[in-house]
């Protein structure tokens, strides 16, 4: 069986786990905040904060804006639910937005159309490691000031809606030649296990608020509150006779621990010189074999663009969402495993039930009724990515006549 995307776990990986058990701090400790300096350095932005997940940064982020119940979210109608749930957590509305007819991501002019004076947050997805239209949703953000009513001192702040990107796909991704963590007011990374850089479990919360805000004492005031409220950590607390500490808050729990930036720091060390440059060899590699006029291959790059080969979606010409089920179990046995990125959120029960329909996204149903990503991780071989080719085509031709 050939898999869709295995963790990549090597002796160097496993040997600095071991020593992270060794050293006595499995928890949140040195390596989780050497890890966070070292993306900081790595992506540009202002301070980041590493954390259990993408998705409890991206819950952390609204909450610290103060998003809750009449206040509204913009987001693509094409993402994970994840992105919508976090939304739903703090009892505010998910406003769901078409995208992109060329790309999988957000649209700039359904955004516009969607803004409110409840509007809090532009949440944009970088689907599959490509970057949004940065430029513009900022630019949105600022030019809809006027429309934008703050309910408390941090909006006030700001002065605008909120932009927060949810660039769980797009860790070293470059937009106008910078990295993702730097091209907005917040980012949020995932390092889960599919991802390109894992920690296992986890996430990052890229800080880039514009002034007046201190982007450090933000990051002081997020560890408090995603460590249950606690004043100190336990590195903190490890100081002679530092013992004592307060709750000032009821926060979160949702820190990371050394054992999973112990994973990550091995990942990032070697991300832009091996594992970016694996991935991008393996698309091109797929493009090269798959030459069938039907299939239409994701934008990896643009004049302003480069993604990070996250994921390699395909879309097929003129085939249905019927066609497409097809086609997967056609090449499941065949023993090569694809997948389906992703059924949008306003087709999930949950979501139909609060009265969202997928009717009013047809370009993110299009994209999801003939999209079959296929398997793409760094152990990936030439034989295997044959063999996977050679079956997709076979598919095509036998189920799509």
């Amino acid at each position: 069986m050939i898999p869709f995307s295995p963790p990549r776990i090597d002796d160097k990986i496993i040997n600095e786990v071991t020593a992270a058990l060794k050293s006595g701090w499995i928890t949140t400790g040195p390596r989780t905040k050497d890890f966070e300096k070292k993306i900081t350095a790595y992506c540009g932005n202002k301070a980041t904060l590493c954390l259990n997940s993408a998705t409890a940064g991206l819950e952390i982020m609204l909450r610290w804006f103060g998003v809750k119940e009449g206040d509204e979210v913009i987001l693509p109608a094409y993402t994970y639910s994840a992105t919508a749930n976090v939304i739903i957590h703090c009892g505010a509305k998910p406003v769901f937005v078409d995208v992109n007819k060329n790309d999988f991501n957000i649209s700039v002019i359904e955004i516009e159309k969607a803004i409110n004076s409840n509007t809090k947050v532009i949440m944009p997805v970088d689907f599959a490691g490509l970057p949004c239209d940065y430029n513009e949703i900022n630019a949105l953000a600022i030019n809809h000031k006027n429309t934008f009513k703050a309910a408390n001192e941090i909006q006030k702040k700001l002065g605008r809606i909120l932009v927060l990107s949810d660039a769980a796909h797009s860790f070293g991704a470059n937009y106008n030649q910078k990295k993702t963590g730097s091209l907005t007011d917040v980012s949020v990374f995932s390092f889960h296990a599919v991802k390109n850089l894992t920690t296992a479990e986890g996430g990052a919360v890229a800080l880039n608020l514009p002034e007046p805000f201190d982007n450090n004492e933000v990051y002081k005031y997020l560890c408090v509150k995603t460590l249950h409220g606690q004043n100190k950590d336990a590195l903190a607390k490890t100081q002679k006779g530092n013992w004592r500490y307060d709750i000032v808050e009821a926060g979160y729990k949702c820190n990371m621990t050394d054992i999973s930036a112990a994973i990550g720091l091995v990942e990032l060390e070697r991300y832009d010189n091996d594992t970016l440059v694996k991935r991008k060899r393996i698309a091109t590699k797929y493009k090269s074999l798959l030459t069938d006029s039907r299939i239409e291959f994701p934008i990896y790059e643009t004049t302003n663009k480069q993604s990070c080969y996250h994921l390699l979606p395909l879309r097929i010409i003129g085939i249905t969402e019927v066609q497409r089920d097809a086609l997967i179990q056609f090449i499941a046995n065949k023993d090569v495993s694809v997948n389906v990125h992703f059924i949008p959120v306003p087709m999930m029960s949950f979501y139909k039930n609060l009265g969202y329909d997928v009717k009013n996204y047809p370009v993110t149903f299009d994209n999801y009724s003939r999209e079959i990503s296929l398997p793409l991780f760094y152990d990936l071989t030439n034989e295997q990515i044959e063999t996977v080719c050679r079956v997709f085509l076979k598919a095509l031709n036998d189920v799509c006549k």
